[in-house]
């Protein structure tokens, strides 16, 4: 925040903007007890040079030069912002002496390593000086040992109502540019409520900018459009906060992002309720929140917010522009439900500059944050580079395209370093059959036929949760695309471990009239030895197949000499983590042309479906036990 040049300038504007407000709503100006005011209504006659001198050797420092210019102009001032009704000139600037005790307080407890904040908030409340006069409860503290290259001492404010540590400005000008901020904010909502208009040059000005911002944002300079409104936020203005909650949001940041004005138009509710819908039942699970989330975009109950936070909550919300960029929406839509995430984003990217706004307030695609399927796809250097696209028919220079997210093949598997797939992991893979297709192969008892609706590999453990004990050990699977001709279903962190005995690969079933590839991986660690099965299958027959545990492996059929396991897990061993497993994958790759994609599984949303058990029935004279745990309130 820039200090202020022109003192003189600076406050007469002030004053006259203060007076000209005044609509019998704000109380007067407090009279001067040393003397007359000045020509401006909030300030006070300058302070001579001898005055300004006779108080640095009364206080024994030179004086910051942002005050000490201050104090040149106007000896004090009232009405600093909203809550400080007057600031202390020369005859009444004295020392804090931590009067309150609220170093007891702030920063608290020492720690045994405190931060270089913490150090010097500690000290600041004995050697301060005390700015305020009057106020409502509010301490402006100017502290001569928290100095900057410039000699300026830092302002620290504090009030009790405020119910958080003292905020901290680097000088006294930052402070009175804050406090001249104050007063604006305050009086936009005061006029608003009295049905009376806020206008000066200085709105005026700002009210441009903010046109100005939002042309740059739709051509793609979003960082100059993004400084300019946080400008206009820190005054007020209407428009700014909403423009700039786009901006913000397709940034990562969602903390203070409400879109006020936005929410509450019939125009662009359609596309930020589900928004706000998404990040609030981000944070409440409990559907008892839907009257709060109601109340905090301020719209009424039993309405659009209402509707907006089932649909989210259900899974159910999509989407869905008009023109060209929406048909681009729908078939982005259609590649990421398969797991083929990176050609959906490059989809969407293609398309926006064909995006056209709802409305003059409207800045960016902001209704993809909400979608379920495509909002995972926006990660944060996403936002970045949608913001920096031209849109809307705009002209301006194309951002260099950003990489595909997904690495290629099946090898990232043995990475051990994506989420879920941290651990064990099992799939199948097949060929020349289409991902909506595989419940009818592998669904459990020949029962399932259909998918889920598209969710997360998390939430569908928590929806989908089997009821009852059984013996089987049925997958979860989410399903996709795994490249050219292929589909897979995988289950990552699988609830049973592999069992040799009793295994049967799901991959017969799955071959019929095609090929399936099976593979279960049981990485190792000091307790036991891992494990990778592989099997090949073709219409109906298993082909060929091995199992490594440890140093043993097991194998049938006749296996290619590129999956020879003799030759991929010759090495493997403490000493060479999962190298075995790695080039087992590589090969797998290499000989099929598949994938798996990374990005989705690890935090997209995939239609998902339960499976046939993968082990047989226990025979005579074989037991088993279940574990069933139940929630409940004693």
């Amino acid at each position: 925040m820039a200090d202020i040049d022109d003192w003189h300038s600076f406050l007469a504007q002030w004053s006259q903007e203060w007076e000209d407000a005044q609509d019998g709503g704000a109380p007067a100006a407090p009279a001067p007890e040393d003397g007359p005011a000045g020509t401006d209504t909030l300030g006070f006659p300058p302070a001579s040079e001898e005055r300004i001198l006779a108080l640095e050797e009364r206080l024994g420092h030179r004086l910051p030069p942002s005050y000490r210019a201050f104090v040149a102009v106007s000896d004090g001032w009232r009405h600093a912002g909203g809550f400080v009704w007057r600031l202390a000139g020369t005859g009444e600037v004295r020392w804090h002496e931590d009067a309150e005790g609220l170093s007891e307080y702030f920063p608290g407890e020492p720690d045994d390593e405190p931060t270089p904040e913490d150090a010097l908030l500690a000290g600041m409340w004995s050697r301060s000086l005390q700015l305020d006069v009057q106020s409502d409860g509010v301490y402006v503290l100017l502290d001569p040992g928290d100095t900057d290259g410039d000699g300026e001492w830092a302002v620290y404010t504090y009030a009790s109502w405020r119910a958080s540590p003292p905020e901290r400005l680097p000088s006294f000008g930052a402070f009175m540019r804050d406090m001249y901020q104050e007063f604006h904010r305050l009086e936009v909502d005061r006029s608003s409520r009295e049905g009376r208009g806020f206008a000066n040059a200085t709105t005026r000005a700002l009210d441009e900018a903010v046109e100005a911002a939002r042309r740059d944002a739709l051509a793609g300079r979003y960082e100059r459009a993004s400084a300019a409104l946080a400008e206009a936020v820190a005054y007020g203005r209407p428009r700014a906060q909403g423009l700039r909650d786009q901006i913000r949001r397709f940034l990562g940041e969602t903390y203070m992002v409400y879109f006020p004005g936005l929410a509450a138009d019939p125009l662009y509710a359609p596309e930020i309720l589900p928004v706000l819908a998404a990040e609030h039942a981000r944070h409440h699970r409990d559907e008892t929140h839907a009257l709060s989330f109601a109340r905090s975009v301020g719209v009424p109950a039993d309405g659009p917010a209402d509707d907006a936070l089932r649909r989210v909550r259900a899974g159910t919300c999509r989407y869905a522009p008009e023109g060209p960029f929406g048909l681009a929406v729908e078939e982005a839509r259609e590649q990421a439900r398969w797991g083929d995430t990176d050609a959906a984003w490059r989809t969407l990217r293609g398309a926006l500059g064909a995006w056209r706004p709802l409305g003059p307030d409207h800045l960016a695609p902001v209704g993809l944050c909400a979608d379920p399927v495509l909002g995972p796809l926006l990660t944060v250097e996403r936002g970045r580079e949608l913001l920096a696209t031209p849109r809307a028919g705009r002209q301006g220079e194309t951002p260099v395209p950003s990489g595909d997210l997904d690495p290629p093949g099946l090898a990232w598997l043995a990475d051990g370093e994506q989420g879920v797939f941290r651990a064990s992991y099992r799939f199948v893979l097949v060929e020349s059959v289409e991902p909506a297709a595989l419940p009818g192969l592998l669904g459990a008892d020949g029962t399932t036929t259909v998918l889920n609706e598209p969710m997360t590999l998390w939430d569908a453990r928590m929806r989908l949760r089997e009821n009852g004990s059984s013996w089987e050990d049925r997958a979860l699977t989410a399903v996709g695309r795994a490249g050219p001709g292929w589909s897979f279903a995988v289950e990552p962190g699988p609830g049973g471990r592999f069992s040799e005995k009793r295994f049967v690969s799901p991959g017969a079933a799955a071959s019929r009239g095609t090929r399936a590839v099976t593979v279960w991986c049981e990485p190792g660690d000091p307790h036991r030895p891992g494990v990778f099965q592989l099997s090949v299958a073709r219409d109906g027959v298993e082909q060929y197949g091995f199992t490594v545990r440890g140093e043993e492996v097991t194998g049938q059929g006749a296996i290619p000499d590129v999956l020879d396991p003799h030759r991929l897990f010759q090495e493997d061993g403490p000493a060479s983590g999962r190298l075995g497993e790695r080039r087992a994958l590589e090969a797998l790759t290499a000989l099929f042309g598949v994938r798996l994609p990374r990005f989705a599984l690890a935090h997209g949303r995939l239609h998902s479906f339960r499976t046939r058990p993968w082990n047989r029935a226990p025979g005579p004279g074989e037991g088993y036990m279940t574990v069933r745990v139940v929630h409940g309130t004693p």
